[in-house]
């Protein structure tokens, strides 16, 4: 049985509950603030989250917003003053399932917390039934071969406690097949924690993993639990694992081998039982040549490797995908449902996708906001992809009416900018190339890919100035990556 979480910056009110759920057969989970509420949803659910308003770190009428974004079907009961008639209106207009008085009688608590969890089982019963959560769910509905083989391998995996290493491009989902990894096997009823190692700063991460004693380091005036601890008995997701520093690959090593760590700060081990799903981007096979991964380690992680095809191998899951999407961004913005015409989704299958499913998720978010009408035609297409589209187009003109012949000698020694304006910037980028080569210049593929990325990431924090969240979507990537990217091409934005 899941939890109930209790959010209140009141110590007392927090225990009173905790006591007497705990008394009639129910487990609590307690917060402090709204912010650690939101970070520990992005990992679990609870059965019934009872909230106050007036907390620091966010009042309750925001968490219930954001929880009823996320998890609508989330039974959200909210405390409130006897005089607070107005945040009680409000929290009935935002979904919440029923209020508190405050001061209030534990017993009636007690009633409505047990009723909200009775009323919610129908719910529970129809998500167990679909298997997957809305995300996961939808993953298992690709027709792609590719993907199938995929299914397969979780199929026969689920069960087992092997590490399993997934890769593939960012955006593929592989968090998602890291979910159903745990949902589908025999820890289902334990816990799935996942972190991201290049998302959270080098220095803090261990801590972050292996938790820290009272007094370890200044600012630590309690003891915490890490990654670790809390996936003991479930599945720990290591997202971007070949962005792990060196010294703390050392740790996770011991980790899996002997099965207990010793916090920050601490002196007695801590034995845990958690299966390890790993995934990354990178070639982990030349970082450890390079000496950034630890071959060790490698061969640890590397028992089962699930490779994830990008978007551009599986086309034919694209018009679905499409259509979950702009449903599921229907549902959150609350607007009737839109429709792809058969030109359009013709468009989609031709684009290449190099943010992959979740570009394609986003560009149905920008669609649901802004396309004009109920039915969305090739022109209502982002700009990203009319662009490529009327790309396509030139290209085939230039195949009906080529140019002018141009030796290929001439061509080749041809340098941008010189006698003929090129076409393009591929053109552009061709001539470059050869020029580069030409003179023998050493690495050119790193020094390019380096000034692309440089240009496109500059150009995308110039154009929503400097918010990296908007930049990474109008960019089909992930706020993780471009975090990263950002970090190692020395780009400071505002």
């Amino acid at each position: 049985m899941k939890p109930v979480w209790i959010v209140d910056d009141d110590q007392s009110i927090r225990w009173v509950l905790e006591k007497a759920l705990s008394r009639a057969g129910m487990a609590t989970r307690s917060f402090y603030q709204a912010v650690d509420v939101i970070e520990a949803l992005g990992r679990d659910t609870p059965a019934v989250l009872v909230s106050d308003i007036r907390m620091p770190g966010g009042n309750g009428l925001d968490l219930l917003r954001q929880i009823k974004e996320r998890h609508p079907a989330l039974p959200v009961i909210v405390m409130t003053a006897y005089a607070d008639l107005d945040s009680t209106v409000a929290a009935f207009q935002g979904g919440a399932f029923d209020y508190l008085a405050k001061p209030f009688d534990v017993n009636e608590a007690v009633a409505l917390i047990q009723r909200a969890m009775k009323e919610a089982a129908p719910q529970n019963d129809l998500e167990a039934e679909s298997g997957l959560p809305d995300g996961e769910r939808m993953m298992t509905q690709s027709s792609s071969p590719a993907m199938q083989e995929v299914f397969r391998a979780i199929g026969r995996l689920a069960q087992s406690k092997v590490s399993v290493l997934i890769t593939g491009d960012s955006g593929t989902g592989k968090e998602l097949v890291a979910r159903a990894l745990h949902s589908h096997g025999s820890r289902a009823g334990g816990p799935f924690v996942a972190l991201n190692a290049a998302a959270i700063p080098r220095d803090l991460l261990e801590a972050e993993l292996f938790g820290h004693e009272r007094g370890a380091f200044t600012g630590a005036n309690t003891l915490r639990r890490g990654r670790f601890e809390e996936a003991n008995g479930g599945t720990l997701f290591l997202d971007e694992i070949g962005d792990m520093p060196i010294e703390l690959q050392t740790r996770l090593l011991r980790v899996l081998a002997e099965g207990s760590f010793y916090r920050v700060g601490g002196s007695q081990p801590v034995r845990v039982d958690v299966r390890i799903v790993a995934a990354t981007h990178q070639p982990l096979e030349q970082r450890v040549e390079q000496g950034l991964f630890r071959e060790d380690l490698f061969h640890r992680l590397n028992v089962i490797r699930l490779r994830l095809p990008p978007l551009r191998e599986r086309i034919e899951d694209i018009p679905a995908l499409a259509n979950h999407f702009l449903a599921s961004s229907a549902r959150a913005l609350g607007v009737p449902v839109k429709r792809l015409t058969p030109a359009a989704v013709a468009v989609l299958t031709r684009f290449d996708f190099p943010g992959n499913v979740r570009q394609l998720e986003n560009f149905c978010h920008w669609l649901t906001v802004m396309a004009p009408g109920q039915t969305i035609d090739r022109n209502d297409l982002p700009p990203e992809i009319r662009a490529v589209e009327r790309g396509v187009g030139a290209a085939a003109d230039a195949v009906v009416r080529p140019a002018a012949p141009v030796s290929a000698a001439r061509a080749t020694a041809l340098p941008a900018g010189a006698g003929t304006e090129p076409d393009s910037w591929e053109q552009a980028l061709m001539h470059d190339a050869r020029r580069r080569l030409d003179r023998g210049e050493p690495a050119i593929m790193t020094t390019l890919t380096r000034q692309f990325e440089k240009i496109l990431l500059q150009s995308a924090l110039d154009a929503s100035r400097g918010r990296r969240v908007e930049a990474a979507s109008r960019l089909g990537i992930g706020r993780n990556t471009i975090t990263r990217k950002l970090r190692e091409l020395g780009i400071e934005d505002d």
